[in-house]
């Protein structure tokens, strides 16, 4: 994946048109058969793997008649990228020159990746000879065309054939390649005048859930974190670490109407556009890689901002997300409205540039203003709470989790311009916590809960699930101390034996529904299944309170997940137990790669160090796990104040900064 290009087929390699096999581009198929037959069988695959979350590598063996032994004499490699190209490349260790005749059958039905992934495909479409390949028309003069190199022997539109006859002397080796692209224009096949490539302006559909605008080939964003690195004991922590962040670059995209501003899509099949909530997740949990992704993701959101007047005005827009059996769905646009002013004040601290938090300032006010206002409704009904989604509630614990973050950093955002409503927000937050330990808290003989929701009428409802993770998600709040979290110290020792406990730890990771409750599914995507970014957010917070034995544990867990799936994580898999011999089950739903996902291994494993940074005031502090979970660990390629920043952390888990700001201090 190099959106908005990718490549999807199975291990071996061959295209058949069948489920999502295909090259894509800004959000349509360009090609959904390449099927290779070399003497009029197809190659023998004996490995298919990916060598970067942008490349695929094949490699075959060819059986020819009258071969002795069983030791094969012509290899094959299929090299794909995923702008659309392959290179077949064949070598022989014959004896004596080998004639093979090569057959590549082509196909596309243009259909938009949304149609594609819940199983509506259009139907195959008919080929035209062009050039040196073959080239398809749809609807809207949109053309796919396959160019090669060399030209084919042959060329058969009505099949979609192309044919080589391909020379291997002895140790020689021939390269056959071939490029997908898409054209738009009014003009039929061969038609010299009546198309051009991914003109500006021109918007090809994309998937149900976000719309592509059309690129040059080289139009792929900078690698925002190319120096970034982890060195640890567990080198499975080293591997998914660089794993993770091929697949975030593989997802970052440009926003069309501001080329510099970078963002990173949801993930692959369902959000491969601007999803707010997961761009804004990933862009916080990579701000110790910099700033530069935040800064962008707040710009593009910002020009996406209800900006006039009335009850939604600071609001960012979003989807409703089914929220599992319990409760009705919740809004994705209020979580990133929320989320916003945090990112910001969060990325400030980090190192971003005043200018830029100047610049990016009155969004986050907009954003503030919608929270103060959407507790204290005209109309009257339940103040004090965010109701989500709609405004008679209800009032999640996790939203309000979200908008106590907000007010909190959103103050020192308004503190750091002046203005005097930083106090007014801080003393809304402290009444934000009274009212939750009072409302929320449910008291039991097994030392109490939160409830998970409050109906519009006040009534608790009780089922512990994952989202209660994001209580002890203080962000840069200062360590999850009673003064500043929404649980005082006994509420948030409560709530880690809760999460670490076996009802709600899988063994892979944090389930998002207690297998004690009703309507548990281990597949449940909000109802039992282990959600990754959710399982970061936990861990975190758990070892910022101090529970470093149930941080661990998790982390443990997504470490093991993520060997099982090859170190690249899905959105979600199965909350089943693990036992001996098991392997985490991955959801059919999933993403994967996935924005969250991928970031939430970042999270996890930067969170081991327990960096706190707050560049304004010229300091840092490293409280790393002293349980150290995966043993010594070295980061390095880490950014702080824009600039370098390494740490390295020993068995016994102290930590020694290695690479700093020049000015920058250690804090308490």
């Amino acid at each position: 994946m190099a959106l908005p290009a990718l490549a999807v087929s199975p291990a071996s390699g061959q295209l058949t048109g069948d489920g999502m096999d295909g090259f894509y581009r800004d959000g349509r198929r360009v090609l959904s058969r390449c099927e290779l037959r070399v003497a009029g069988d197809e190659p023998l695959i004996v490995q298919g793997r990916l060598t970067g979350a942008d490349r695929a590598r094949f490699i075959g063996t060819i059986r020819r008649a009258g071969e002795r032994g069983p030791d094969p004499e012509i290899r094959m490699e299929r090299l794909r990228s995923a702008d659309g190209t392959e290179q077949i490349t064949f070598r022989s260790s014959a004896a004596r020159p080998v004639r093979l005749p090569v057959e590549v059958r082509l196909g596309t039905d243009l259909a938009e990746l949304g149609s594609v992934a819940v199983g509506l495909p259009g139907p195959e479409l008919r080929a035209a000879v062009h050039g040196s390949g073959l080239r398809w028309s749809g609807n809207g003069g949109v053309h796919a065309v396959v160019s090669t190199t060399p030209s084919p022997e042959d060329s058969l539109a009505s099949p979609g054939l192309l044919r080589w006859e391909i020379d291997l002397p002895p140790g020689g080796h021939r390269t056959i390649e071939l490029r997908a692209a898409l054209e738009y224009g009014t003009g039929g096949p061969g038609s010299p005048s009546g198309h051009h490539r991914y003109p500006v302006g021109v918007r090809i559909p994309g998937p149900r859930t976000g719309a592509f605008t059309p690129r040059t080939r080289g139009d792929r964003p900078p690698r925002p974190w190319a120096a970034a690195r982890l060195e640890c004991d567990d080198h499975r922590a080293d591997t998914l670490m660089a794993s993770s962040l091929d697949d975030l670059h593989g997802l970052v995209m440009r926003d069309p109407i501001a080329a510099g501003d970078m963002y990173v899509a949801g993930g692959f099949p369902w959000r491969c556009g601007l999803a707010p909530v997961e761009a804004l997740w990933a862009a916080r949990m990579l701000l110790p890689l910099g700033t530069k992704l935040a800064a962008g993701t707040l710009r593009a959101l910002a020009r996406s901002q209800q900006a006039a007047p009335g009850a939604d005005f600071g609001r960012i827009l979003g989807a409703l997300r089914d929220a599992g059996p319990h409760s009705p769905p919740s809004c994705t646009g209020i979580e990133a409205t929320l989320l916003f002013p945090a990112v910001l004040a969060e990325a400030r601290r980090w190192g971003l540039p005043e200018q830029e938090t100047e610049r990016l300032l009155p969004a986050a006010e907009r954003c503030l203003t919608w929270l103060r206002r959407v507790t204290d409704p005209p109309g009257g009904g339940r103040g004090g709470y965010v109701p989500d989604p709609v405004p008679g509630g209800p009032y999640r614990c996790e939203t309000q989790a979200h908008a106590h973050r907000a007010a909190l950093l959103g103050a020192d955002l308004l503190d750091a311009c002046g203005s005097s409503d930083a106090s007014a927000l801080r003393d809304w937050a402290t009444g934000l916590r009274i009212r939750f330990r009072r409302d929320f808290w449910l008291e039991d003989p097994a030392g109490g809960r939160p409830a998970a929701l409050l109906t519009a009428d006040g009534r608790p409802v009780p089922h512990l699930g994952s989202t209660t993770a994001h209580l002890l998600d203080t962000g840069l709040l200062g360590g999850g101390t009673s003064a500043t979290g929404l649980l005082d110290a006994a509420q948030t020792d409560q709530l880690a034996g809760l999460l670490g406990s076996p009802a709600m730890d899988s063994g892979w990771g944090l389930r998002g529904l207690s297998t004690k409750e009703s309507g548990y599914n281990p597949f449940g995507h909000r109802s039992g299944a282990v959600r990754v970014h959710e399982t970061a957010i936990a861990a975190a917070g758990l070892a910022a309170a101090g529970h470093e034995q149930a941080a661990g544990a998790l982390t443990r867990g997504v470490l093991d997940a993520a060997d099982s799936f090859g170190h690249r994580l899905p959105e979600m898999y199965a909350g089943e137990q693990r036992t001996t011999g098991s392997a985490p089950v991955p959801h059919p739903a999933a993403c994967r790669p996935a924005a969250v996902a991928a970031g939430g291994a970042v999270h996890i494993l930067v969170a081991l160090a327990g960096l706190r940074p707050d560049v304004p005031a010229g300091t840092v502090s490293v409280r790393p796990l002293a349980t150290a979970p995966l043993g010594a660990m070295q980061l390095t390629g880490l950014s702080i104040a824009e600039q370098p920043f390494a740490v390295r952390i020993s068995r016994l888990g102290m930590g020694m900064v290695e690479t700093a700001a020049e000015g920058l201090q250690l804090g308490p």
